[in-house]
């Protein structure tokens, strides 16, 4: 009677152990899926944390990067713009800058037809004013303003100026001049 009760004993405690030991490996196995389901999605939080930092470093970069080349753009843009007005200045040494304003004070009377029209020329230029005049027969008036050099015409019953000033087309020029890409974007 002792040995089956030892036995049945020992049957129930194994049997005790055994749940119990179920009950634990179950515990451990939902433990481990939940670990593991945590660090899945922290390694996803942290892979979009990393690449959104990626992201917005990249972005930073890029926009210092165009900051900069848009200021050496400028810098080149304003150097060539010098060169042109030192190669104008140059310019109006010649005799070709001479027939230049002749030409441009026929066509400004020309296109005034009947109509009276004041020319103005630069104050610069004064000293040419009597060989224009003499050249054109046309009576030339010292503009109040500096425009680099060419010619200004108004005629004022129409409300027209004409504008051959180099200070009005090089304005123009540095206005609409951008630098292209290699690919021909701006």
């Amino acid at each position: 009677m002792q040995s089956t009760s030892m036995e049945q004993a020992r049957a129930e405690g194994n049997a005790i152990i055994d749940s119990h030991r179920e009950a634990l490996e179950k515990v451990f196995e939902d433990h481990k899926a939940e670990a593991l389901r945590q660090s899945e999605t922290r390694i996803k939080a942290e892979t979009t944390n990393a690449k959104l930092s990626l992201n917005q470093a990249t972005a930073k970069s890029q926009l210092e990067i165009k900051r900069r080349q848009g200021k050496v753009q400028q810098e080149l843009k304003d150097k060539i713009f010098e060169e042109a007005n030192s190669l104008v200045q140059d310019y109006m040494q010649t005799e070709d800058y001479n027939d230049f304003l002749v030409k441009c004070i026929r066509q400004a009377v020309k296109y005034a037809g009947e109509d009276p029209v004041v020319i103005y020329i630069n104050p610069s230029d004064e000293k040419k004013r009597s060989d224009l005049e003499d050249a054109t027969r046309v009576r030339l008036t010292i503009s109040a303003e500096d425009f680099i050099g060419g010619v200004r015409a108004v005629i004022r019953s129409r409300n027209i100026l004409i504008d051959n000033s180099f200070k009005t087309q090089l304005r123009n020029e540095y206005d609409k001049f951008m630098f292209l890409g290699g690919d021909g974007i701006a």
